[in-house]
């Protein structure tokens, strides 16, 4: 699996123009770092360079987000469907080195669901949105990636 071969030493853009339309992702990968496509034996170490230059790309924009906001970011939310993937989580948590706290899964719809109820006076006349935060937080408690020291590797 990919979580038992060691980070790779190269990453690619994982917001590269290249791969913005359908298609054949695993050529255009394997084209943007300068291999050829893998062998059944070579998955693993490319499926683990697709989630490190994603974590790559999570904490340059988290890097980029918190200097436009003029503060450092201490922790990342990480929800939706990605939030399953520990091995992302925790790549993530490393490239940004700071924690990750990965879930809800269906983050949307529950946003979705509070704000209607707090809209509908459900949570009381003064409910704000931190207090839907935490009720999210203990109905569906996040699990916590903590970062393993730096890592290096940048896309090429």
């Amino acid at each position: 699996s990919a979580g038992a071969v060691s980070p790779p030493a190269r990453l690619f853009d994982a917001n590269a123009p290249e791969l913005a339309a359908p298609g054949d992702m695993p050529g255009r990968i394997a084209a943007l770092i300068g291999a050829d496509r893998p062998g059944r034996a070579g998955r693993p170490m490319f499926a683990r360079i697709i989630v490190e230059s994603i974590a790559a790309a999570f904490a340059r924009a988290v890097r980029t987000a918190g200097g436009l906001a003029g503060r450092e970011v201490d922790v990342i939310h990480l929800v939706g469907g990605g939030a399953r993937n520990a091995l992302l989580c925790q790549a993530t948590a490393d490239r940004a080195g700071v924690p990750v706290l990965a879930g809800p899964v269906e983050a949307t719809a529950l946003g979705n669901v509070l704000v209607q109820a707090r809209a509908l006076g459900c949570f009381g006349a003064d409910a704000t949105l931190e207090d839907l935060r935490v009720r999210v937080a203990h109905a569906f408690p996040p699990v916590r990636y903590t970062p393993r020291g730096s890592v290096v590797a940048e896309p090429a």
